[in-house]
């Protein structure tokens, strides 16, 4: 394809550089950094919390609505588990914010994850899977 970009593909991680290096956040993680700020405004001797932007509020209610963990120590370890297997970080975020239930289900909703591209199996897929739903019964 010269003189042409490359056509994007998830499946084969083709996403664009800027994508591949850029760090990604959880809902969850967003949750935790909003919730810390608003603590932050409430604690302003000026009122602080009276000026937060209609923005900022729908953003938190956004992230804490769609958040799957809602326990800090539950939130870095999924960061910790999911890092564990080698994701690229919207790989990791995807799966941290949508919880898939099946190995098909992530494949469907992470490309990559395809047996024969980084991972070999769905063995490893579903291990990864049960990783996550541990931390989410014992949240």
């Amino acid at each position: 394809m010269s003189g042409m970009e490359e056509e994007g593909n998830a499946t084969e991680l083709k996403i664009g550089e800027e994508f591949l290096k850029a760090k990604c956040l959880m809902n969850c993680e967003v949750a935790i950094i909003l919730e810390h700020k608003w603590e932050q405004l409430q604690h302003m001797s000026d009122g602080g919390a009276d000026q937060v932007s209609q923005v900022f509020e729908k953003s938190q209610a956004y992230v804490k609505r769609f958040s799957r963990y809602k326990n800090p120590d539950a939130v870095r370890q999924v960061r910790e588990t999911l890092s564990r297997y080698s994701l690229v970080e919207f790989e990791l975020c995807t799966l941290g914010n949508l919880c898939p239930d099946t190995a098909d289900e992530a494949k469907a909703l992470v490309p990559s994850l395809v047996p024969g591209g980084r991972f070999d199996s769905d063995d490893r897929v579903d291990k990864m899977l049960n990783d996550l739903s541990l931390i989410k019964k014992f949240e």
